[in-house]
């Protein structure tokens, strides 16, 4: 899976993953590689939190049900975008 970026990052991002998605079968990723997803992953973390915190606001307000909905999907999205760099950071490797 390929994850692009989109709202939630910058083309440079988007080309990183694709970049490392196009070695998931082949060579160890480099430092530089891994440093930059390890970054990513701490804002995508971050992003992914602070949704949350809106999220549970506007709960208790009786907010708008369909910006609740919005935020909820958008932090599906990018819980899906954890799950594929975590899974190229982390790989389960089965002995």
């Amino acid at each position: 899976m390929v994850v692009k970026s989109g709202e939630h990052g910058d083309d440079r991002e988007g080309t990183l993953l694709v970049r490392l998605s196009d070695r998931l079968h082949g060579s160890r990723m480099n430092r530089e590689d891994e440093l930059e997803l390890r970054t990513r992953l701490a804002r995508m973390r971050q992003q992914h939190h602070d949704l949350d915190c809106a999220i549970h606001a506007l709960e208790t307000r009786n907010a708008d049900q369909l910006q609740l909905t919005r935020l909820k999907k958008q932090k599906l999205r990018l819980k899906d975008e954890i799950k594929v760099i975590e899974n190229r950071l982390f790989p389960d490797i089965i002995a």
